[in-house]
C-alpha cells in the first residue's frame, strides 16, 4: 500500500490549541511537498526480496535475541506513552524520514548509514522517549528500504529496526538522563556519553552479526565499517546541543536550521567515504593486477611442467579453502594463495627432459629435482610480498616427521602454510594421476593422505583436508578462474598449395584454429618432447615395417590426420610400402607413375606439396561410397644419393594442413629417411646373409635356421615332417660340355621349377653346388617317393632344354621326423646317406646298361 498525500495532510493537520496554530500552515506545506516526493519515490522502491535463507544459524539466533529485546524495549515504551508538543514531534519525524533517505554504503559490507542520527540525539533532549523511539524506528525502516535495488529480507529489516534502533535509543536516553546527577547535570558532557552510547549500540550489534555470518575479525570488520564515522557522531552531539539551546531561547522551530548542516554532514560523508572507495578500488586494482601477473607467469610455468592447465587453480582453491577451515589469518591466507600458484617456480632450474619423463626418475634425477624449492624461494625473494610466501615456498616439501627436502624440517618448524600446501598437492596428485600411475578415487586418495598423517602430513592439516574434500568439485566448479578461460588470438599465416596448375592440384589456403596461450605453451613442450621421442625410436629398430609402423603411432599425436601412406620407389615408379587409417586400403592398392598425381610430383621435384588434392592419383578410384580424402599433404624421403619415396598424410576435409604442419613432417623427414635407408640396407644384407645370390633360394644358414623351427614345431604339435636331399647328376659334364653360364641357367631354371611344381608352404634351399634340399611339412609317407620322382623328371626336363640331351637326372634321398630323426643333424645326415646311395646306383646302372636308376 503507498502512501499519499492525503495521508501525510490528516497526520500533520491534527487540532491544536493555543501557539501550536501559528505552524500548521508551514507544516501543511512541508506535509504536501514531503507526500508528494515519498509518493514518487514509493513506486521505486524495490519488489524483489533478498533470501536469508544463506545465513548461518548462530547469525540467526543472534539476531532473533536482539531484535526481541528490541521488540521489548520499544513495547515498553510505547506503553508509556507521552508527547509535550504532537507540532513539533510530527516535524522532526517527517525531517528524520527524509534524512533517512540521505545514506551512504559503508565499506566492506552490505550496510548503510544515514544522518538521521542527528535527529535521534535532539529527540533525546527535546521530546519524550516513545517519540524518539516512533522517529528512530520509522527513520531505520525507510532507510532500509529506500532507494534500494533490492529490498533486504525480512529478518534483516527487523534486525536493523528492533534489533539496533530500538535497543540503541533506549540506552542513550538511559544514559543522558539517568547520569546526569553524575555528571553534575552538564549538558555537553551528557550529549557526548550519549553520542557515545548511540554509536557503540548501534554499530557492535550489526558486526557481531557480519562477523558471525562471515567468520570476519570483529575488530577488523568494526574499525574498517564504522570507527571512522564516530567524529562525525560528536559532531552531531554539538549540533544538538546546539539547537537544544536555540530551541529553549527562540523556538523549537530553529530546529529547523539544522537542515543544511544536516545536508552537508551527508555531502562530507559522501566525499569521504567516495574517496575511500576509490583508494580502495585502486588497491584492489593493484593488489589483483600483481595477483594475475604471478598467475600468468605461474600458468606458462606449468605450462611447460605439466599440460593439465587447471591443476594450480585445483591447488589454490583446495589450500585456501582448508585454511579456512584452520582459521589461518588474513595474511597467512593470501600467503597460502600466492604459494599455491608460485610453488614449483623453482622447477625453471630443472632440466625438462627431467620434468617431461613419462616413467619414475632415478635417484640421481630425483636429486636435480629436489633443488627446485630452493630456487623458488630465491626468486621469489627478490619480490617483496607483504606475507610470508617464501617460507613456504622453500618448505612445501618438508615432512611432518623431518624427512623431507631441503632444510629436513619437522612438526610445527615447518610453516603452516607450508604445510596445507604439501598435504593438497598430494592428494590433487593422486586424484589426477599421472604418467605412470592410474588416477585414484577420492576416497583413495584421502585414505593414501591420511596413512601419511603423522610420517610426511601435519596431522591437524589432514583432519581438515578429510573433512573438506567432498566440497572441492563443487568449490573448484563455483570458482572458475579467468586465466584459465581467457584465449590469446594467435595469428597463423595462411598456407597456399604451391603447385603447378598443370599438375591437376587445387589452389587451396589453409589455417589452424586460434589456440590459447596456455595450450600453444603445452602443445610446444608436447611437440618437442614427441619429436625427441620419435627421433630416439626411429632408429631402434632395423626392421622396416617396425620403423613405419612406429611413426604412424608418434606422428597422430603432432599432425592429425585420416590417413598416412609411405611410399617407396622402385624404379620408375612408386608402390606404397605401408599405410595405415580410414583409407589404407585404398592408398595400398595405388602404383603411381614418377611425375604424376600429388606423390609422382613431389617424388620427382623433391619438393613437399600443402593441400593438394588427392583424388588426382592415378588409378584413385571415383566412387560415391568410398571415404574421400579431401586434402593431402605430401614430403620427399630423401636418401644419400637418392629419392627413396614419400612421406604422405590424408585428411577428409579440404585445406585442413598448415605450413606448422609442414614444419613438423619436415623435421623429421631426414630422419625417417635416415632410418628407411638403413632398414632397407640391413634387409638387403639379411637377404645376401640367407639367401643364394644365383638362384634366389634360401641359403645353407637359412636352411639349418627354418628346419630349427619346423622341428620344435613338430615336436611340440606331434605333426610329421620330411626333408629330401637332391643332388644333380651329370652336372658337372653341362659346365665341362656347355660352359658354366649354362650351369648356372640350368640352376636357376631348376630353383624356379621346384618353387612351381612344389606346395606353398614347402621350403626349398640350396645347399651349395648342385645340391637342393627340401622341407616338407605334414606329408603322408606314401607322397615321398611321387615327390622325390618329381625332382628327378624336373632335371631331365631343364637338361633337355638347357643342352638338348639326356645329361642330367637327379639323386634324391629322404628322411622322416621322427621315424629317422629327432634333431636337424640327424635328418639331413640320413637324407644324404640316402641320396648318395641312390647315387651309386645311378652310377652303376649308367655304366652297366646306360640308363637311369629309380629313385629312393
Amino acid at each position: 500500500m503507498s502512501v499519499g498525500p492525503a495521508l501525510v495532510r490528516q497526520i500533520v493537520a491534527f487540532p491544536r490549541r493555543g501557539p501550536e496554530r501559528e505552524v500548521v500552515k508551514p507544516m501543511k506545506m512541508l506535509g504536501d511537498r514531503f507526500a508528494r516526493g515519498l509518493s514518487r519515490l514509493v513506486a521505486r522502491w524495490p519488489t524483489k526480496v533478498e533470501s536469508s535463507s544463506a545465513l548461518p544459524k548462530r547469525t540467526l539466533v543472534f539476531v532473533f535475541v536482539t531484535s526481541a529485546v528490541g521488540t521489548a524495549l520499544l513495547a515498553n515504551g510505547l506503553s508509556h506513552w507521552e508527547s509535550h508538543d504532537g507540532g513539533r514531534f510530527v516535524c522532526y519525524l517527517l525531517v528524520a524520514l527524509l534524512a533517512s533517505g540521505l545514506k551512504v554504503q559503508l565499506p566492506g559490507i552490505d550496510a548503510s548509514m544515514s544522518v538521521n542520527f542527528l535527529f535521534i540525539l535532539i529527540g533525546i533532549l527535546e521530546l519524550s522517549l516513545p517519540e524518539t523511539l516512533v522517529i528512530g524506528c520509522a527513520s531505520g525502516l525507510v532507510q532500509c528500504l529506500w532507494n534500494t535495488k533490492t529490498a533486504p529480507a525480512p529478518i534483516k529489516i527487523i534486525f536493523n529496526v528492533f534489533g539496533m534502533m530500538a535497543p540503541a535509543i533506549t540506552l542513550s536516553a538511559f544514559a543522558y538522563h539517568q547520569l546526569a546527577p553524575l555528571l553534575r547535570n552538564s549538558t555537553p558532557l551528557l550529549l557526548i556519553t550519549a553520542a557515545c552510547v548511540y554509536f557503540v549500540s548501534n554499530t557492535v550489534p550489526v558486526t557481531i552479526a557480519i562477523c558471525l555470518s562471515q567468520s570476519k575479525s570483529f575488530s577488523k570488520a568494526w574499525s574498517e565499517s564504522y570507527f571512522w564515522s564516530f567524529p562525525y557522531y560528536l559532531l552531531g552531539a554539538a549540533i544538538a546541543g546546539l539547537v537544544s539551546m536555540l530551541n529553549r531561547r527562540i523556538s523549537w522551530q530553529t530546529s529547523l536550521l539544522v537542515l543544511p548542516i544536516m545536508y552537508g554532514i551527508y555531502y562530507s560523508y559522501r566525499l569521504y567515504l567516495g574517496r575511500l572507495m576509490n583508494e580502495k578500488r585502486r588497491v584492489e586494482e593493484t593488489a589483483a593486477l600483481h595477483l594475475h601477473t604471478i598467475e600468468a607467469l605461474a600458468l606458462a610455468i606449468q605450462a611447460k611442467d605439466d599440460s593439465t592447465q587447471d591443476r594450480l587453480h585445483r591447488i589454490g582453491v583446495y589450500a585456501l579453502d582448508v585454511a579456512g577451515e584452520l582459521g589461518l589469518s588474513e595474511s597467512e591466507t593470501d600467503a597460502v594463495r600466492a604459494a599455491a600458484l608460485l610453488h614449483d617456480v623453482g622447477k625453471l632450474a630443472v632440466p625438462e627432459h627431467i620434468l617431461s619423463k613419462p616413467g619414475r626418475l632415478t635417484p640421481e634425477e630425483f636429486e636435480k629435482v629436489k633443488i627446485h624449492p630452493v630456487v623458488g624461494a630465491e626468486i621469489l625473494r627478490r619480490v617483496d610480498f607483504p606475507y610470508p610466501v617464501v617460507p613456504i615456498v622453500r618448505s612445501h616439501h618438508e615432512h611432518w616427521d623431518g624427512s623431507g627436502y631441503p632444510d629436513g624440517l619437522k612438526g610445527e618448524e615447518i610453516p603452516i602454510g607450508a604445510r596445507i600446501l604439501s598435504a593438497v598437492v598430494c592428494f590433487d596428485a593422486l586424484l589426477a594421476g599421472r604418467q605412470y600411475q592410474h588416477p585414484a578415487s577420492l576416497g583413495e586418495a584421502i585414505d593414501q593422505v591420511e596413512g601419511l598423517a603423522g610420517k610426511h602430513f601435519d596431522p591437524t592439516v589432514v583432519a581438515a583436508l578429510k573433512r573438506r574434500c567432498r566440497g572441492f568439485q563443487a568449490l573448484v566448479e563455483s570458482k572458475p578462474h579467468p586465466a584459465y578461460r581467457e584465449q590469446l588470438a594467435v595469428a597463423q599465416a595462411k598456407i597456399c598449395s604451391g603447385v603447378e596448375p598443370a599438375a591437376g592440384f587445387e589452389h587451396s589456403k589453409s589455417s589452424h584454429a586460434q589456440t590459447g596461450f596456455i595450450d600453444s605453451i603445452a602443445a610446444a613442450r608436447q611437440e618437442a618432447h614427441t619429436l625427441f621421442e620419435l627421433s630416439h625410436e626411429l632408429g631402434a629398430s632395423l626392421n622396416l615395417d617396425e620403423t613405419l609402423s612406429l611413426l604412424s603411432l608418434r606422428l597422430q599425436k603432432l599432425v592429425p590426420y585420416d590417413s598416412m601412406a609411405i611410399y617407396m620407389v622402385q624404379g620408375k615408379r612408386l608402390v606404397p610400402r605401408y599405410a595405415s587409417g580410414e583409407c589404407s586400403r585404398l592408398l595400398l592398392s595405388l602404383d603411381i607413375p614418377l611425375g604424376q598425381g600429388l606423390v609422382g610430383w613431389v617424388a620427382q621435384n623433391q619438393k613437399a606439396i600443402v593441400n593438394g588434392n588427392p583424388a588426382v592419383e592415378p588409378g584413385y578410384p571415383v566412387d560415391c561410397n568410398r571415404p574421400r580424402l579431401g586434402s593431402g599433404l605430401g614430403v620427399p624421403l630423401e636418401g644419400l644419393d637418392h629419392t627413396l619415396g614419400v612421406l604422405a598424410l590424408y585428411r577428409s576435409e579440404v585445406n585442413a594442413f598448415s605450413k606448422d604442419d609442414l614444419r613438423i613432417l619436415q623435421a623429421i623427414s631426414s630422419r625417417l629417411s635416415l632410418s628407411i635407408e638403413n632398414a632397407l640396407n640391413y634387409q638387403q644384407a639379411e637377404n645376401s646373409a640367407t639367401t643364394d645370390f644365383l638362384t634366389g633360394l634360401p641359403n645353407a644358414r637359412s636352411l639349418f635356421l627354418h628346419l630349427n623351427r619346423e622341428v620344435a614345431r613338430s615336436e611340440r604339435e606331434g605333426t610329421t615332417l620330411v626333408v629330401l636331399v637332391c643332388d644333380l647328376d651329370g652336372f658337372k659334364q653341362v659346365n665341362d660340355r656347355f660352359g658354366h653360364l649354362q650351369g648356372n641357367r640350368v640352376l636357376q631354371l631348376f630353383a624356379q621349377a621346384l618353387r612351381d611344381r612344389y606346395r606353398e608352404y614347402d621350403y626349398i634351399a640350396r645347399m651349395g653346388g648342385d645340391e637342393f634340399v627340401i622341407v616338407m611339412p605334414n606329408l603322408n609317407e606314401d607322397s615321398v617317393e611321387s615327390k622325390a620322382e618329381l625332382c628327378d623328371q624336373i632335371a631331365r626336363r631343364i637338361g633337355r632344354e638347357v643342352c638338348g640331351d639326356e645329361v642330367l637326372s637327379a639323386s634324391v634321398g629322404h628322411a622322416s621326423y621322427p621315424q629317422d630323426g629327432r634333431d636337424v643333424e640327424q635328418l639331413l645326415s640320413d637324407a644324404d646317406r640316402r641320396m648318395y646311395l641312390v647315387k651309386q646306383e645311378h652310377h652303376s646302372a649308367t655304366k652297366d646298361a646306360g640308363s637311369f636308376p629309380s629313385v629312393r
